[in-house]
């Protein structure tokens, strides 16, 4: 039988998304699993000290090595990072680090295949960079190199003989002079991309993406998981759900934003998602991802922009998106389990 070891840097799994639930659904799929942390690690013993979910609730138990790890969160110290660097290198992790927005960029560029797909990217090195994308496109965004749910972005236009930059619901209009000074401050405390910007915009003028949330199955294949829009609040420059957005059913949205185009978005979205990540795979010498969050928009012309990959992308604001997420991943576990026996 196989063996799931859920590896997670909070102490208590009750504090820990998807333990109760992975608990439950390894449990109807005939698989053992339990949870554990770092520091429940032996590694000279090859034993680990884990939690199993019995009759309503977590026991601890003593555990050999489990045959997969469903590496749930990075750990947060350079102890945690030892030990889980330690197992890594002798059992099969099921999730595995895209990299930052520039290397997924640069990979899916030098691969060519869906470089249509890419928006004009440069990693912002000065206030030279800048301008000159704003030059070309008139309007840019500028994002953290590592940056998530939408922290840190700001947008920078230019308009006559000065700059509008839109940053956490603020709103400057800088001489060239002020920009520089500005973006200056900006790279002195990190690392940031500036990319063109593509309006992607519903009926009511509210900014909006799609989520395509994919995942492997049981037989180590791409399948969708699930695809929603995110609509922005009104007056808002991103579509980010931690920052007011929300969504809505997919087929209703699409139903009214594009209406008898409706099916053929809906099949052009479904494709990209599970061509891109068979590709974009394959960009990665042995590595195998067991999920992937594709964030994805669609200008006025319904041409399909590629904004981020996502390698830990959370779960869908979907009816039953938890369990489907936790279903997929339990029976990927046991085929990496399996494949990783027979290697």
């Amino acid at each position: 039988m196989t063996l799931i070891g859920m590896l997670h840097h909070r102490k208590d799994p009750i504090n820990a998304k998807k333990a109760y639930a992975f608990a439950i659904v390894a449990k109807g799929e005939g698989i053992d699993f339990f949870y554990f942390t770092p520091g429940k690690v032996d590694l000279k013993k090859k034993v680990i000290l884990g939690m199993a979910y019995e009759k309503g609730k977590w026991v601890e138990r003593k555990y050999s090595y489990p045959d997969v790890i469903y590496n749930a969160s990075a750990p947060v110290n350079d102890k945690m990072a030892k030990i889980t660097h330690e197992l890594s290198k002798i059992i099969p992790f099921t999730s595995h680090s895209v990299g930052d927005k520039l290397t997924v960029y640069n990979k899916v560029n030098q691969a060519k295949k869906f470089t249509q797909y890419l928006i004009p990217t440069s990693k912002l090195t000065s206030y030279k960079v800048l301008l000159d994308m704003v030059e070309r496109y008139k309007k840019i965004i500028v994002k953290p190199l590592s940056g998530h749910k939408g922290a840190g972005i700001f947008f920078v236009e230019k308009t006559d003989n000065y700059y509008d930059i839109s940053k956490n619901e603020q709103k400057l209009k800088l001489s060239e002079n002020q920009l520089i000074e500005f973006i200056e401050s900006q790279i002195s405390e990190g690392t940031y991309l500036v990319q063109k910007f593509i309006t992607c915009k519903i009926k009511s003028g509210n900014v909006y993406d799609f989520r395509l949330h994919v995942q492997k199955d049981g037989n180590g294949n791409w399948v969708i998981t699930s695809i929603y829009p995110r609509i922005g609040r009104k007056g808002s420059v991103v579509s980010n759900l931690g920052n007011g957005g929300y969504t809505c059913f997919t087929d209703i949205f699409l139903k009214q934003e594009f209406s008898d185009n409706y099916y053929n978005i809906q099949k052009h979205l479904e494709q990209f998602a599970l061509q891109f990540s068979n590709h974009f795979e394959s960009l990665y010498e042995d590595v195998l991802f067991d999920e992937l969050g594709l964030d994805v928009g669609l200008d006025k012309e319904n041409k399909l922009w590629l904004f981020e990959v996502n390698w830990r992308p959370g779960t869908p604001i979907t009816s039953n998106g938890e369990l489907n997420v936790v279903k997929n991943m339990i029976q990927y576990a046991r085929y990496l389990a399996n494949k990783s026996k027979q290697d």
